[in-house]
């Protein structure tokens, strides 16, 4: 039968395993939006408990280019193309 994943059980045993094994070490950025369930506060106590330098929701800067220069400068060049 199915299993019901919860937040903590994806958060703590799926999500955060593989982030760790894909930086090769305990080190890592986990940037986030503000998605509703990036925000929620299970999500936001689990981050700030496992995560280094967690920065809350609260902090976050509103939509910055500068915190994801990639994605904007990608949608400019996609932009001229078409």
């Amino acid at each position: 039968m199915g299993r019901i994943i919860t937040t903590s059980f994806f958060l703590r045993q799926m999500l955060l395993p593989n982030i760790r094994a894909a930086s090769g070490s305990e080190f890592f950025i986990f940037q986030q939006d503000s998605a509703p369930s990036h925000c929620a506060k299970d999500t936001v106590v689990l981050l700030d408990q496992e995560t280094p330098d967690f920065i809350p929701p609260d902090v976050w800067p509103p939509n910055s280019p500068d915190l994801n220069p990639v994605d904007y400068t990608v949608w400019s060049v996609l932009q001229e193309r078409v």
